[in-house]
């Protein structure tokens, strides 16, 4: 990881709207879906004065809500259909929208572009406003949460974005007082990604890429150049060095634009990584071949499991390529508090501890939970989305006790465990009742030793039983505490 890099941070952001179409001065824009971004991109339009009409292709109670509250804000809304509106310049669409939509269809063959929430906010960003973006299939919202905290203790008005609770487009716009902040976090999407052209940030990571949404890419490969897209012309390319895809999409970016690696092992000229105890920096000193600066111990990253310490080095990675002091980035870490359901241990009763990974909702987060315990009782199951389990259940077969399976798909998991780890011993809970995690919970407990490690990291979605994984991991969490003491 050493083809290029620099000891000073290169200055950040282009001119908003330098890399693309600009937004339509008095147009006609399209937004698609009145789901989560949809209302915050109709009201930025609206601010700028432009006509908006919002189509969604359903027309049920929760829509009909989301409608009425458009129209009061001045948008035009149109429900159960699929159809571009006459006149329409633009479509700024809900980042889960697929290319072969109808309405997205129908907007490529009238020769409209489509764009989406992301690509629309750097166009009206304020070309002073220095991005910093995540992606990647798992790790996303904690990086961008430690960048935050970083930044913020390097005494920078800094935001973080995305899925953390800030509409990105919100966060470009003057607030109140006329303000927006100096420095974004933003966490990016495959699909956000898709629908990007002109994005410029000034420093990226991609965190790590496994399969994930292959459904909606098509396959691996468009799903990982979806993720590539965040090195763009003139970024500064943070990759992690333990993860092949990442190297290689970072490789494939632009050659003149610093790259910067981080790992867990020992860091070399040009990278992040952690000597004995300790996080250091190798990228941004003023001699990175003799000279090494501390930035943190692990014991500030909590928890300090491998994949929480990858997601601390690629944060410090991003706020060092803005200029940060090493000194914010261990004052970052303390301030930081980890997100509910992303290994948070619970409790501990009768000397098992109980930890709630409910966002481990994917094989390759499910296998960063499962290394940092031993043994453990496995709590998994519910939607795979295809995802092939072997390997994982390989790789995990010596740390486990035993495996309490939930979900449509927990068949595929016993499959998995009886022919990768034979001697684990298997509770399967077919319920899936608003009793069923108590009934999960009770087999696990009955199944733990003392020093075990009970862990709901499921490797699949939740919405065959759950709304999402947040209620998931509250009814774990709300089982684990009324076991008996």
């Amino acid at each position: 990881m050493t083809e290029k890099n620099t000891a000073d941070p290169v200055q950040g952001g282009v001119p908003a709207g330098s890399g693309g179409t600009a937004v339509p001065a008095g147009g006609h824009v399209c937004v698609a879906g009145v789901g989560v971004s949809g209302p915050p991109v109709v009201r930025a339009l609206l601010a700028r004065g432009l006509r908006v009409t919002v189509v969604n292709s359903t027309d049920d109670e929760r829509a009909r809500a989301a409608a009425e509250g458009l129209r009061a804000a001045g948008a035009g809304v149109v429900l159960g259909s699929d159809e571009l509106p006459e006149g329409a310049a633009l479509v700024v669409t809900s980042p889960g929208w697929r290319p072969d939509a109808p309405l997205l269809a129908a907007a490529a063959r009238a020769g409209v572009e489509v764009i989406g929430d992301v690509e629309l906010a750097w166009r009206l960003k304020p070309a002073e406003q220095v991005w910093l973006a995540v992606t990647g299939t798992n790790g996303k919202t904690t990086t961008v949460r430690m960048l935050e905290a970083m930044l913020r203790a390097d005494g920078r008005n800094a935001l973080a974005v995305g899925n953390v609770g800030t509409p990105i487009i919100d966060a470009v716009l003057p607030d109140a007082s006329g303000a927006v902040p100096d420095v974004l976090a933003v966490e990016l999407s495959s699909f956000q990604l898709h629908w990007s052209e002109s994005l410029r940030p000034h420093a990226a990571a991609v965190l790590n890429v496994a399969p994930d949404h292959l459904d909606w890419h098509g396959g691996f490969d468009a799903y990982a150049e979806a993720k590539g897209k965040v090195y763009a012309p003139g970024t500064i390319r943070v990759a992690n060095t333990a993860d092949e895809v990442s190297v290689r999409l970072a490789a494939a970016g632009d050659a003149s634009a610093p790259l910067v690696g981080f790992g867990l092992g020992t860091p070399r000229p040009g990278e992040l990584g952690v000597v004995e105890d300790l996080l250091v920096d190798r990228a941004f000193t003023a001699d990175r071949r003799s000279t090494a600066e501390e930035l943190a111990s692990l014991s500030d990253v909590r928890p300090a499991a491998p994949h929480q310490v990858a997601n601390a080095l690629a944060a410090a990675a991003l706020a060092r390529a803005a200029g940060a002091a090493p000194g914010a980035v261990r004052a970052g870490l303390a301030a930081f508090g980890p997100e509910p359901h992303r290994i948070a241990p619970v409790a501990e009763v009768g000397g098992v501890l109980y930890v709630d990974d409910s966002k481990a909702t994917n094989t390759h987060a499910a296998a960063a939970s499962l290394s940092a315990y031993e043994p453990v009782v496995w709590i998994a199951g519910g939607l795979l989305k295809g995802a092939e389990v072997g390997d994982l259940v390989r790789a995990a077969a010596p740390r486990l006790r035993a495996a309490v399976l939930l979900g449509r798909d927990r068949d595929l998991l016993r499959k998995a465990l009886e022919e990768h780890a034979p001697g684990t011993a298997v509770a399967e809970v077919a319920s899936t009742g608003a009793e069923a995690m108590t009934e999960v919970v009770a087999e696990a407990a009955r199944l733990a030793e003392p020093g075990d490690t009970v862990l709901l990291a499921p490797a699949a979605a939740s919405m065959d039983m759950f709304p999402d994984y947040n209620v998931r991991g509250e009814r774990f969490a709300e089982a684990v505490l009324a076991l008996p003491r």
